[in-house]
């Protein structure tokens, strides 16, 4: 009984060690916008583990089936993981299927999208992707679902006290939104002076100079942003964008993006359809 006991013990060691294994080799492809490839490591053993399901469900978000996503989510919590990045891919899952969903479904998920994206600022008011998700989600929707500027105005004023630079980004959302373009400008340029070292920051402003004509200024900040950040891949898919809105340097658009789309991209990075889209707009104005 002994012999057989100490099998047990160690064979559940081992599978446990595989498991991790493929959860670690599942988050390298997912890293490397993978997803399916991630996905086949995840399935067979993520029923019962949470970090699993919670990778699975952003590979089934980034593939758009954005139900199984919330199913692989929902499942998550259930074995016990409140954690705020949970909350926020919960919010972003539920929010796509009510965008895609009918008018009788829609507003319900619409609900639980707010509300989990609330969760995930009351749990950690420094993530940005969270601040930055739920403020688009107050501006977007109508009152009677719990959006609304003032919403946005007072989530701003939370995240002020906490992250200065990203508040006054989202200071400028909010002015953009009135179209106050001299007010939007000035956010913009203090979140700048408060985050010198955010390449972001940069590319903000001159995205912000690109759409209101200002194209030498615009230019420049692009190049401080690939000084700074020359490993950012954002900073070629948004300086394309904008040569491509503006209907100019369309060669270089293009070039910009072949080199995009040859980089090994991040999930957070602009996926790589919008930028073959961006390219065979670049094709077609040349």
């Amino acid at each position: 009984m002994k012999r057989g006991g100490a099998a047990f013990v160690f064979a559940a060691v081992f599978a446990t060690a595989a498991d991790t294994s493929s959860i670690d080799r599942a988050r390298q492809f997912y890293d490397r916008t993978e997803y399916e490839s991630s996905l086949k490591l995840l399935v067979p053993s993520a029923n019962a583990d949470a970090a699993a399901l919670l990778l699975t469900g952003q590979d089934y978000y980034m593939l758009g089936e954005y139900k199984k996503a919330t199913d692989a989510f929902d499942h998550a919590l259930a074995l016990g993981m409140p954690t705020e990045e949970l909350y926020l891919w919960m919010g972003r899952a539920y929010g796509r299927r009510a965008e895609t969903s009918g008018p009788f479904t829609a507003p319900g998920l619409a609900t639980k999208a707010r509300k989990y994206f609330e969760t995930a600022v009351r749990l950690n008011i420094m993530d940005k992707e969270a601040t930055g998700d739920l403020l688009d989600y107050y501006m977007g929707a109508p009152g009677f679902l719990g959006g609304g500027i003032d919403r946005a105005r007072a989530l701003t004023q939370r995240v002020l006290a906490a992250d200065p630079a990203e508040g006054q980004h989202m200071l400028a959302v909010i002015a953009e939104h009135d179209k106050q373009y001299s007010v939007e400008e000035q956010h913009l340029r203090r979140a700048i002076q408060l985050a010198p070292h955010q390449a972001m920051r940069l590319m903000e402003l001159a995205r912000f100079f690109a759409k209101h004509g200002r194209l030498r200024e615009s230019d420049e900040e692009f190049e401080q942003a690939s000084r700074m950040a020359p490993n950012d891949h954002r900073i070629l898919f948004y300086r394309a964008e904008t040569y491509i809105e503006g209907k100019r340097n369309l060669g270089d658009a293009r070039s910009l993006l072949e080199t995009y789309l040859r980089a090994q991209l991040r999930p957070e990075d602009p996926p790589r359809e919008k930028a073959r889209e961006l390219l065979k707009k670049a094709q077609i104005g040349e």
